[in-house]
């Protein structure tokens, strides 16, 4: 009976363990062999450069980078935790973003060209999330698709079921 009860705790903890997403950063997502892309705008983290960028919004929609980047294949099927700024796509009658783009930097889709499409998640979320500052980060979790899609702002290399949408904080 110990033993009965010994493998039934091991499974549990197994199964907890394997559901535990696996934190990447973007630079992850590019294969090591792939070659650099040079940023056609320095992306903004720094939010004084903020009114340039907006002034920048009446231009001419910028071309994405580079709309077929190469992927990295072992993440297909992931369980992924990834922090990114949302780009909504849809909205709910409810005011909730159900499908966004997620990409590593404010205002990329919208202010600065896109980034190349192995930088841009396309995420559904059954849910969704109330945004309410696009220049708020997000943590996503949720298993990750190697599967490209497009969208009227971007091509994206990977998709994402969100399991879990939150505030991205910083820690000390």
């Amino acid at each position: 009976m110990k033993g009965v009860w010994l493998a039934m705790l091991f499974l549990v903890n197994a199964q907890a363990f394997a559901a535990e997403p696996r934190e990447i950063k973007w630079e992850q997502m590019i294969p090591p062999d792939a070659p650099a892309i040079k940023p056609q705008l320095a992306p903004i983290h720094d939010m004084s450069q903020l009114s340039d960028a907006l002034a920048a919004e009446s231009a001419p929609a910028a071309r994405q980078q580079s709309p077929a980047a190469p992927v990295v294949k072992a993440l297909d099927g992931q369980q992924i935790k990834l922090p990114g700024y949302i780009v909504p796509l849809e909205v709910s009658d409810e005011g909730r973003t159900t499908e966004f783009l997620l990409v590593p930097y404010y205002g990329a889709c919208i202010h600065v060209p896109p980034p190349p499409s192995n930088q841009v998640v396309h995420v559904f979320s059954e849910i969704g999330i109330k945004i309410e500052e696009l220049y708020q980060p997000y943590w996503i979790e949720g298993p990750m698709q190697v599967k490209a899609s497009s969208s009227e702002l971007a091509d994206a290399g990977y998709q994402m079921e969100a399991e879990k949408i939150y505030a991205y904080e910083l820690t000390q």
